[in-house]
């Protein structure tokens, strides 16, 4: 059986995975996802191979070592809105932190965190302030754009837009389409030609490049 549903373009086109926290481990891949085998979305940003957001599964690091530059230990640049599932505590988060090692969790061997920029869900009059302070690129432009949200019932969505829309529209989108109206808050991920997407229904490969680190499902 299948540890995920999959939901069909709506909106501005989102196209949407819907699974449990549990289900998430967050990988290097160094290649289109639309290459690979894992179901996912692709994940933080990157620039020459080196991941630039943090993304971490129990303490480690998904591309190196612990404080490695590129690694995925650390928010380049930026303190930029991270979520966190705290499997110990069962509980989701965004912390706005430069590395993961100001991330707090109950236990450090049983958690992940994924770097972005922050949605801010429940702050409508401030979350472009917000955005901009974490140094999101190309907020007012039209591009693809990539989302990770949660619910009030601890589900999480990997969401993308398979057409260019601004971060508004598909903030929006995600706030009032995606989970009949429940979720909770999440961030924004690597957008343009790096939103990519994979599972059985559906392929979706941006621009065709290459992206360092991807959100992935575990193998059933």
């Amino acid at each position: 059986m299948s540890n995920y549903t999959y939901t069909e373009p709506r909106g501005p086109r989102l196209s949407v995975i819907k699974t449990s926290p549990n289900n998430i481990i967050l990988k290097e891949i160094n290649k289109n996802i639309g290459s690979g085998t894992d179901s996912g979305i692709n994940g933080g940003y990157f620039y020459s191979g080196q991941l630039l957001s943090i993304a971490v599964n129990n303490d480690i690091p998904a591309c190196g070592a612990k404080g490695g530059y590129g690694s995925g230990w650390y928010n380049e640049k930026y303190a930029r809105g991270t979520l966190v599932w705290d499997k110990s505590a069962g509980v989701y988060s965004v912390q706005v932190v430069r590395s993961a090692a100001e991330l707090k969790v109950s236990n450090r061997n049983n958690y992940w965190a994924q770097g972005g920029i922050s949605m801010s869900l429940k702050d409508d009059a401030n979350w472009e302030k917000i955005a901009i302070a974490q140094g999101i690129p190309d907020l007012k432009g039209s591009t693809y754009r990539t989302g990770l949200v949660w619910n009030s019932g601890f589900n999480i969505w990997l969401v993308i837009s398979e057409e260019a829309c601004t971060a508004k529209a598909f903030r929006g989108a995600v706030k009032y389409l995606v989970g009949s109206g429940t979720v909770v808050d999440g961030i924004f991920l690597d957008a343009g030609g790096s939103t990519q997407m994979k599972c059985k229904e559906n392929t979706f490969r941006g621009d065709g490049r290459a992206i360092v680190q991807m959100i992935a499902l575990k193998t059933p």
